[in-house]
């Protein structure tokens, strides 16, 4: 694509670790760029094997699979990776670290990577939504060697969400509140369970169907007590100036009301948790009832409360999610479908009527899509 090559003369070279369901797709879409593009992978690294050539790998778009497979050899941990890629970093050169895994260890590494000059890239939200001390190191090591890190996948997969809040802050704006339907599991759950006519299948019955879908975790727990809302919240939190260090703790910080019942709190395995489930379904069901009399549906949300978050105390109390009921009008019970999400932005400038992104929240391609989108912000 001749707009691209244009963009910059320099060469991108590129260094994915994780080839899953997103980093495969990533690697597929970057590998379909149209040429001349700046881009040039020189690491695929999946959890058992490595291909590594800082000349640039060379394969076909079809082929990269079966050579790594056929790969035999091994990664020599993260610090040896850096120090590899760091001789790649010279003018009109960047180097970029895209990491698709959940690995905490990988995020650990970031400062690593960093500090020898290399962009991070990533959907992994640990980094960003755990202690705070690693997001001050990301932060601090990233100022000093000019390295940046991006990471707009955390949140809303390949929606744009932590950029319009970045631009809402750059520019001036006041962020009063945030507020939305944050995780695609939870939407398509209780876009099933609570539908604006009112009435809606066993919970127990959703979350069974959402599992063999694939939408939950192996065990939907990981998805009901509301842990990954609770990552994304931390990570908006610290974009928000009055915020930024509120959450200490990271996403164990956030005011999280889950939806596990207490009884099944320490069952292991999903396939039992699933079975008993249906024990609760009368709670869930009256939930439900209790909303619908009213004229609304549930839904689970993430609240960023800025503008009544300012007394330091209530700090940690103003970001929360949970099970909320909402109108059977609002935009959460009108406008949503499948695994959607929808994100509320209530700011000073758009105060009567909040900004809103919405759209699928979920899904390889998109957040392949948001990862490679955020690459093309380094050319």
């Amino acid at each position: 694509m001749s707009s691209l090559a244009s963009r910059s003369d320099q060469i991108v070279r590129v260094a994915v670790i994780g080839v899953g369901l997103v980093g495969a797709e990533f690697v597929d879409q970057l590998l379909a760029l149209p040429t001349p593009n700046p881009f040039r992978l020189v690491c695929l690294c999946s959890s058992k094997n490595i291909l590594l050539a800082l000349g640039g790998l060379s394969f076909s778009a079809q082929g990269w699979r079966s050579e790594l497979w056929k790969s035999e050899t091994k990664l020599g941990g993260f610090t040896d990776l850096a120090e590899k890629l760091s001789t790649l970093v010279v003018p009109n050169q960047k180097v970029v670290l895209v990491d698709n895994t959940a690995n905490e260890a990988v995020a650990a590494s970031y400062p690593i990577f960093l500090k020898a000059g290399i962009n991070v890239i990533t959907p992994n939200k640990k980094a960003f939504s755990g202690e705070l001390s690693l997001y001050d190191d990301i932060l601090a090591t990233s100022a000093v060697s000019g390295a940046r890190f991006l990471n707009e996948s955390t949140v809303g997969a390949g929606l744009p969400i932590i950029s319009t809040l970045k631009d809402l802050v750059t520019t001036g704006d006041k962020v009063l509140k945030i507020e939305g339907v944050f995780s695609g599991t939870m939407s398509y759950i209780f876009n099933e369970f609570s539908p604006a006519q009112g009435t809606g299948p066993a919970f127990s019955s959703v979350v069974r169907i959402a599992r063999e879908k694939g939408y939950t975790e192996p065990h939907p727990a990981d998805d009901l007590n509301g842990a990954d809302v609770g990552r994304k919240l931390t990570i908006l939190s610290r974009y928000i100036p009055a915020l930024r260090t509120s959450l200490p703790s990271g996403y164990k910080s956030v005011n999280t009301r889950s939806l596990v019942p207490a009884e099944l709190d320490n069952i292991e395995s999903g396939d039992e948790f699933i079975e008993k489930l249906p024990a609760f379904d009368e709670q869930f069901d009256k939930m439900r009832k209790e909303a619908s009399t009213e004229g609304k549906v549930l839904r689970f949300v993430g609240v960023v409360d800025v503008q009544n978050g300012v007394i330091k105390a209530d700090l940690q109390r103003r970001v929360r999610c949970g099970h909320l009921s909402y109108p059977n009008t609002h935009p959460f019970a009108t406008a949503l479908g499948g695994s959607d999400n929808i994100i509320m932005f209530h700011t000073e400038r758009y105060g009567p009527r909040p900004l809103i992104v919405q759209g699928a929240g979920a899904g390889a391609a998109v957040t392949a899509m948001g990862v490679l989108s955020d690459l093309l912000k380094l050319v």
